[in-house]
């Protein structure tokens, strides 16, 4: 989805100026003709989904001074760009005091206000990103703070919300990679034990012989190895929220433990004399089916039902893809500054092909596939080629390769010295590389006895390279160690690409 931009405008012309630029930005405009329907528009129920305000600071009525001071006590979180004449730098000055964040003259610059636009809403989404990951470790992590707005989460957050008023167990069912740690966060994060610790275990990554030590804890000296005295993950999540991933792949000997330390709120450590008391929140989950695998008798009934006293069903993307556009936009955000990369977001038709795919990785498919993209992008917004092994999976947005162009005529090489193409590599076992003024048929070397021009040499190598490979550009550029586009660029820059239509 578009970001939406507050234009608060009295001038009809300049509004309507403003409304096209925006579009054709990328962005969903919504104009206004003053501050105080600007205020009632950030205070209507849609409010809450304008990204940026761009306003006008002479304006009859509430003008844009006042409207900054009133706007913070409906919307405060938002960047405000100010719209000034020439000669009126102390308003400006004024404004940037009163919360505006940046300012364009009169008449406005196209490139200045998209490079302003474009800057705004990254710094706010870095800034949405920084609040979202201290949350996330500070155990306060909402369901506000998901990203989970499609109809088929509805029930996950309405049911996630009921749960966490209550201590009951919570088991969480769903896909490999739907999210189901995110959303045991959000359920501390809205219960009475927000801010406590949020301990989470992957049952299946424990080694089976170290999960008892590790769960309940052991006293010094109780095994081989146990060197000093450790207190557990249940201890660990003391007056907290225990989180067990994956908890279907417990063994049977350690369900009955874990059983006990449900029923009672006690475990016992190894080695212990006495068990320990301890007062957690449980919040299980799991991939599997748990019914199959209590019929099947490898997992204990009585515990089955222990666990799923309030189940939760996490639908997978492909169930939500509604949800891709912000998810998308989120992993954009985050990887782009990780990777000091400047790309501000994705093109509609890139987008259109992540909502054509099946996800079945979900989310964290999602989200390491957008890690490539953006690694890949050589420009500011993704586009299809950045996203190779998912259009090759989708019907009508295979990645195009050019065909390999047909090489120009190569130039007279001088008398004695073979051509490129019919070049004949020497044999490694004389340990020589060039010889003769020659490298694998290439001249390294004038007829005066001086060393050839770099750029020279390179040309010549790439064409020897297009012949071998018969002009497969992927496997041209990866012999040569190099990526397809700056293949294509060295290209042009060598007069090679002629032929390319």
């Amino acid at each position: 989805m578009a970001s939406r931009v507050l234009i608060v405008e009295d001038d009809p012309a300049q509004r309507r100026i403003l409304e096209e630029l925006v579009k054709r930005f990328g962005f969903d405009p919504v104009a206004v003709d003053g501050g105080q329907r600007a205020l009632d528009t950030l205070k209507a129920a849609s409010g809450g989904t304008i990204e940026l305000v761009i306003l006008d600071l002479n304006m009859p009525g509430m003008d844009g001074l006042e409207f900054l001071e009133r706007m913070q006590g409906v919307r405060g979180d938002l960047p405000v760009i100010v719209q000034t004449a020439q000669g009126s730098i102390e308003t400006v000055i004024k404004a940037m005091r009163a919360g505006a964040d940046d300012f364009v003259v009169k008449p406005v610059s196209p490139e200045r206000l998209k490079v302003s636009i474009q800057n705004l809403l990254k710094v706010n989404a870095l800034t949405e990103e920084v609040k979202r990951l201290n949350k996330k470790v500070g155990g306060a992590l909402t369901f506000g703070d998901l990203i989970a707005s499609s109809p088929a989460m509805a029930n996950v957050m309405r049911l996630g919300r009921r749960g966490a008023q209550s201590n009951i167990p919570i088991l969480i069912e769903g896909e490999l990679g739907v999210g189901k740690e995110m959303i045991a966060r959000a359920i501390q994060g809205e219960s009475e034990r927000v801010g406590k610790p949020f301990v989470a275990v992957n049952c299946g990554a424990i080694p089976e012989n170290l999960v008892e030590s590790i769960l309940f804890g052991h006293e010094k000296g109780a095994f081989t190895g146990a060197t000093g005295k450790h207190i557990g993950k249940f201890q660990e999540a003391d007056g907290g929220t225990l989180f067990l991933d994956e908890v279907a792949e417990l063994p049977l000997d350690i369900q009955v433990k874990l059983l006990r330390a449900i029923q009672e709120g006690e475990v016992d450590p190894v080695g212990a004399r006495k068990p320990v008391k301890v007062n957690i929140r449980l919040v299980s989950a799991t991939n599997r089916n748990m019914i199959e695998m209590v019929k099947a008798g490898q997992f204990r009934e009585d515990l089955y039902y222990r666990l799923n006293v309030f189940p939760i069903m996490v639908p997978p993307l492909r169930d939500r893809k509604e949800d891709i556009p912000a998810l998308v936009d989120h992993f954009i955000t985050r990887f782009a500054a990780e990777e000091g990369r400047k790309v501000r977001g994705i093109d509609p038709n890139a987008l259109n092909l992540l909502r054509a795919y099946g996800w079945p990785g979900n989310v964290r498919q999602l989200e390491n596939t957008v890690f490539r993209a953006i690694v890949l992008c050589e420009g500011d917004t993704l586009e299809i080629q950045d996203f190779p092994q998912i259009a090759s999976l989708v019907e009508g947005y295979e990645v195009k390769i050019p065909a390999a162009p047909a090489l120009p005529p190569k130039p007279a090489l001088p008398q004695g010295q073979a051509a490129i193409s019919g070049y004949s590599p020497m044999p490694r076992s004389t340990g020589a590389a060039v010889s003769d003024g020659m490298a694998l048929g290439i001249p390294v070397v004038t007829d005066g006895g001086h060393i050839r021009k770099l750029e020279e040499v390179e040309a010549d190598m790439i064409r020897l390279a297009l012949n071998r490979y018969r002009g497969q550009m992927s496997e041209v550029a990866r012999k040569l160690g190099i990526g397809r586009s700056t293949l294509y660029r060295k290209m042009k820059d060598l007069g090679l690409d002629e032929a390319i239509g």
